[in-house]
């Protein structure tokens, strides 16, 4: 045993972390995407304006396949996780879905000490990070909370660099975030996402899920109606 946490729970919590890797590939796909962008626009006029759009969609999208994935782990762990002896570890999967989400929102709002080029900041948030995760797993662990400790502090980790960059990126380097808008799609992709996985009785009522999905890509277009009626317009040109 490690910390009192079985070899068996630290397989099954490794197996189920197969599921959040979805955030990861998407986290991942966008950065790899859109850091060389950030620097090629960086000497525009409205560059900061630009980049909290780009931010702001990048949430929205982020929002509905962290949903989408905490919704359908049931149906996902199958194919991902068929050993039935791991899915005693699912329940963490929610935790590590977000956690992901928040590391790919820190990476948008990383961008400012790139540009300013004072990139050891980043190493200095990363540091605490890691504090943040080392404490609170030996903290948690020691209380017994086994894997879902170490769940715990890798969204209260990255949750903790992310707010430290976007405090601090505002003071460097401001950029114009839409946090009203942004925090309204986080925060109801969370209340959905713990509706649909936490409330046993909606767990495998996926007619609930359909409809809380759909409820949320309404809510998206209500909201982003003219922006994507324009970019039809200009595809069909």
């Amino acid at each position: 045993d490690w910390m009192n946490v079985s070899k068996a729970d630290i397989g099954a919590y490794s197996a189920c972390y197969k599921i959040g890797m979805f955030m990861v590939l998407f986290r991942t796909a966008y950065t790899l995407g859109i850091e060389p962008f950030f620097f090629s626009h960086a000497s525009n006029e409205n560059a900061q304006q630009t980049y909290a759009t780009i931010t702001k969609y990048f949430v929205i999208f982020g929002s509905f396949i962290s949903f989408f994935v905490i919704a359908f782990i049931d149906l996902l762990k199958l194919p991902l996780v068929p050993e039935e002896t791991y899915w005693v570890a699912i329940k963490v999967v929610p935790l590590i879905v977000i956690a992901n989400f928040f590391l790919g929102i820190y990476t948008n709002l990383s961008v400012w000490y790139k540009l300013i080029d004072k990139t050891r900041i980043g190493a200095y948030i990363s540091i605490i990070g890691a504090l943040v995760t080392l404490l609170l797993n030996y903290l948690l662990i020691k209380q017994g909370f086994s894997y879902y400790g170490s769940a715990i502090a890798t969204i209260a980790a990255y949750g903790t660099m992310m707010i430290i960059s976007y405090k601090m990126g505002q003071k460097q380097y401001p950029i114009p975030y839409d946090i009203n808008t942004i925090l309204k799609y986080l925060g109801l992709s969370i209340l959905f996402s713990g509706i649909s996985f936490y409330i046993p009785i909606l767990r495998e009522n996926y007619l609930v899920k359909i409809v809380l999905l759909s409820l949320f890509l309404y809510f998206i277009y209500r909201n982003e109606k003219e922006t994507l009626l324009r970019i039809i317009k200009r595809k069909a040109k």
